[in-house]
C-alpha cells in the first residue's frame, strides 16, 4: 500500500530544521508499518525500540536523559552503533515512558544530528498532560485512516488517479465510465473504511466475513484500551459515549445529546471521558458555528456538536450495517446512508486540511453539514446521500453570507453553476483544486 504521508517523512529527513518527530495516530492505523517502510527506503539502518514489549527499556531513561549515554546504550541493545543521519531511531509506544518523551527535548538541543521518530497509539492522551509535552522541541505528524485516493491506489487505480489529477477541473463532468467506476470503489470504501488491515484483508480475500471479523477485532482492541489505559472512574462513561455514536448520528439532526446516554446525564459528568476519547483519536467532535467568520474555531459553540468515529468502515461495523445493505442500497441502508456519506466526507476533509471542520446551524431553520477552511476562506459543504440533492439549507447560508463558492457533495457528477460546485463524494480529495478550477 502507498501511504501519502511517506512523502512528508522524506521531507522531514531532508529538512535542515528537523527535530525529533512524533507520529500520532489511532491504534491499528499503520504507524509502525509506515515507519518501517520509511526506514527501509530512506536509511541504511533502523534501530527499533518498543517500550510496550521491552519493559526494561524505560530503565535506560530513568537514570538520566543525557543523549550521548542514551545513544551508546541503545546502540548496544540494537547490536550496532547508531550513526547520525544514517540510522533511523524509532521509539514505538513511547507513551508508556514519559521520561522518553521528555528526552526528545535534550536530543533536539544537544544531539540534533540523530534522526529520531516516535509513535504511540495513545500519544494524544499522554501529550495532553502539561509535564509530558516537549514544547517547541519536536515535529508532529498525524497518520489517519487511508484516504479515498490511497484506497484507489491500493486497488491498482494509479492511472485513474493520475488522470483525475491531470485532467479533471471544477467545471466539466467526468466520463460516465469513470464516474461509475469511482462510485463502485466508493461503496466498497464505505464497507472497508480506511484502516489498513481491513483494506488489506478485503483486497486479499474479497470475503466479507473476514473483513467484518478484522474490523470487530480493531473495535475490541479499542475497548480493551479503555480498560487498560483510561482512568478507572471514566471507564463506564467511555463505553457509553463510544457505543452511542451510531444512534446519536442516526437522529434527525445528529447532534450529540448527553441525556441519551443515561437519564439526567449532563456534559460536566462526561467531559473527562470525552477528552480521553478525543486524545486517543477515536472520535472526532464537530462543533457548531453560527457565524462563518475567520478564524472559524474562534466562533465555534463547543456545547453543541456531533460526534463521529475516526473511520467510516468502523462506524458501519459499530452500527451493525451489513456490506450487502450498502451494495444493494436496501431499506436497512436508507436509514443510515446519510451518516455514511457525512462520515466519509468528514474523513476526507480532515485529511485535506489537517483540522476538523465545523457545522453551521441557524436555530432550527437551517443547517449545513460542514464549513471548512479552503484557501483561507470558509466554504460551506452540504452532503447529500440520496438522489434528491436539493440543498435548502445551503441556499439559506448563501443568501446570508454570500460565499464565493459553495459545495454540494453527493453521488452526482461534477459540475458548477451559479456559484455552487457539485462535487462527487469520490472527488472530495481534490476539493481545493476543484474550487480553484471554478474561478475565471
Amino acid at each position: 500500500m502507498k501511504r501519502l504521508l511517506l512523502d512528508r517523512l522524506l521531507e522531514w529527513k531532508r529538512s535542515p530544521r528537523r527535530k525529533p518527530l512524533i507520529l500520532r495516530g489511532v491504534r491499528q492505523v499503520g504507524k509502525t508499518w509506515l515507519i518501517r517502510e520509511f526506514g527501509r527506503v530512506a536509511y541504511a539502518d533502523v534501530a527499533y525500540f518498543n517500550f510496550e514489549t521491552s519493559k526494561d527499556l524505560a530503565e535506560r531513561f530513568r537514570q538520566n536523559l543525557d543523549p550521548d549515554r542514551l545513544i551508546t546504550e541503545l546502540g548496544i541493545i540494537h547490536g550496532t552503533a547508531i550513526q547520525p543521519g544514517q540510522t533511523l531511531v524509532v521509539f514505538d509506544e513511547i507513551q508508556v515512558c514519559g521520561d522518553a518523551i521528555t528526552s526528545l527535548k535534550y536530543f533536539q538541543e544537544s544531539a540534533p544530528g540523530y534522526h529520531i521518530i516516535c509513535a504511540g497509539s495513545l500519544l494524544g492522551v499522554e501529550l495532553a498532560r502539561p509535564t509530558s509535552y516537549p514544547v517547541g522541541k519536536v515535529d508532529i505528524l498525524t497518520l489517519r485512516p487511508m484516504t479515498f485516493q490511497e484506497f484507489l491506489l491500493a486497488n491498482d487505480e494509479g492511472m485513474l488517479v493520475d488522470f483525475i489529477i491531470d485532467n479533471v477541473s471544477g467545471r466539466e463532468p467526468i466520463s460516465r465510465v469513470f464516474a461509475d467506476r469511482l462510485l463502485s470503489h466508493l461503496k466498497t470504501y464505505y464497507i472497508t473504511g480506511g484502516m489498513p488491515e481491513p483494506v488489506s484483508v478485503w483486497l486479499a480475500t474479497r470475503d466479507v466475513a473476514q473483513l467484518d471479523a478484522t474490523q470487530r477485532n480493531i473495535l475490541d482492541l479499542y475497548e480493551l484500551d479503555f480498560a487498560k489505559y483510561a482512568p478507572v472512574q471514566d471507564l463506564p462513561k467511555l463505553t457509553m459515549i463510544w457505543n452511542s455514536i451510531p444512534s446519536q448520528l442516526a437522529k434527525e439532526n445528529g447532534r450529540f445529546i448527553y441525556g441519551l446516554l443515561r437519564e439526567g446525564a449532563r456534559a460536566r459528568a462526561f467531559e473527562d471521558a470525552m477528552t480521553w476519547l478525543q486524545g486517543a483519536g477515536l472520535v472526532v467532535k464537530v462543533s457548531r458555528i453560527e457565524k462563518p467568520a475567520v478564524p472559524l474555531r474562534a466562533y465555534a459553540k463547543d456545547r453543541h456538536f456531533k460526534l463521529y468515529a475516526s473511520d467510516v468502515g468502523l462506524i458501519r461495523r459499530m452500527a451493525g450495517l451489513s456490506a450487502r445493505a450498502i451494495i444493494e442500497e436496501d431499506d436497512q441502508y436508507q436509514e443510515f446512508r446519510g451518516v455514511m456519506a457525512e462520515s466519509f466526507c468528514l474523513q476526507e476533509l480532515i485529511a485535506l486540511f489537517e483540522e476538523t471542520p465545523l457545522y453551521w446551524a441557524s436555530g432550527n431553520q437551517a443547517e449545513v453539514d460542514f464549513v471548512a477552511p479552503v484557501n483561507g476562506q470558509p466554504v460551506p459543504i452540504e452532503v447529500k446521500a440520496a438522489s434528491n440533492t436539493r440543498a435548502r439549507s445551503l441556499g439559506e447560508y448563501r443568501k446570508r453570507y454570500g460565499p464565493a463558492v459553495a459545495v454540494k457533495a453527493s453521488q452526482h457528477n461534477l459540475g458548477f453553476s451559479n456559484g455552487v460546485l457539485s462535487c462527487p463524494l469520490y472527488l472530495q480529495w481534490r476539493l481545493p483544486e476543484l474550487i480553484a478550477g471554478t474561478k475565471g
